[in-house]
């Protein structure tokens, strides 16, 4: 029995060697204590942070996706933190380093969960990105813009807007650096009377002109050939055409100072 109790050389060589070497310890694994920010945040704080209500994340947008965990290996993530992980970098564009330690796990996973959450919304575009078919949507359309500012034959208005993104890299880079001078991709947006996006074109960089991208798009081409029937409202950015209206610039006429008031309200 004694030897039992006999210390072992090994053990204590190993003992030593642990010690002398703290950085080889294996980290220990703790439980993360995630808030759940449904119910952390008010309805207010809550659509500050994510630029949605609690009601569209929980009924629209998370049912839409498919973020199940494959296992219960180690700590995963739930879905509806997945989700609000994406939201929040989307609506804030911080760093993923941040987004992580919000949701206290580490970078590689918050990219891991930006690029699924992505796939799986991108892969939902056709179902909520589309335009009018039929006449009845149409005149719904041309009536609730008339609504606005009692501009009449209105069915869309189009502008684009810059995404930054970082450096490409490369010989080609320098096309991706805007007007504004940092990297952006230049987006073309088209929508309806109440914000509705009808439209949107995403592969154009950020030194591209708007009237090209409208030039080169298929909507330019659905309204020449006779497929949408109606005005197409844009900015100064855009050439004047018979379907598609800009604001004028400097008024001199009693009609043409209507036009810009209509604009302005």
């Amino acid at each position: 029995m004694a030897e039992l109790f006999e210390r072992d050389e090994h053990l204590d060589d190993f003992i030593e060697y642990i010690f002398d070497n703290p950085y080889n310890y294996i980290p220990r694994r703790y439980i993360r204590d995630r808030q759940n920010p449904v119910e952390y945040y008010s309805e207010g704080e809550f659509m500050t942070r994510y630029r949605f209500s609690k009601r569209t994340v929980i009924d629209v947008l998370l049912p839409m996706i498919a973020l199940q965990n494959i296992s219960n290996r180690g700590m995963p993530v739930p879905p509806i933190l997945k989700l609000l992980t994406a939201l929040r970098f989307f609506a804030t564009g911080s760093f993923q380093l941040v987004c992580a330690d919000l949701l206290q796990v580490s970078q590689p996973s918050v990219s891991q969960i930006l690029k699924n959450v992505s796939a799986e919304l991108a892969a939902k575009l056709p179902l909520w990105v589309k335009r009018p078919s039929t006449e009845e949507e149409f005149a719904a359309i041309r009536n609730s813009f008339y609504a606005i500012a009692n501009f009449p034959g209105v069915v869309e208005c189009i502008n684009c807007t810059h995404i930054p993104i970082k450096s490409p890299g490369g010989d080609l880079a320098e096309v991706y650096r805007n007007r504004k001078g940092w990297f952006s991709m230049n987006v073309q947006v088209v929508v309806g009377p109440s914000m509705e996006i009808m439209d949107i074109v995403c592969r154009w960089q950020g030194s591209v002109h708007d009237a090209r991208i409208f030039h080169n798009s298929r909507l330019k081409h659905r309204f020449e050939a006779g497929q949408m029937r109606g005005i197409l409202l844009g900015d100064s950015g855009y050439p004047l055409l018979p379907y598609l209206f800009t604001p004028v610039l400097h008024p001199t006429t009693g009609p043409e100072r209507r036009r810009v008031d209509s604009w302005c309200e």
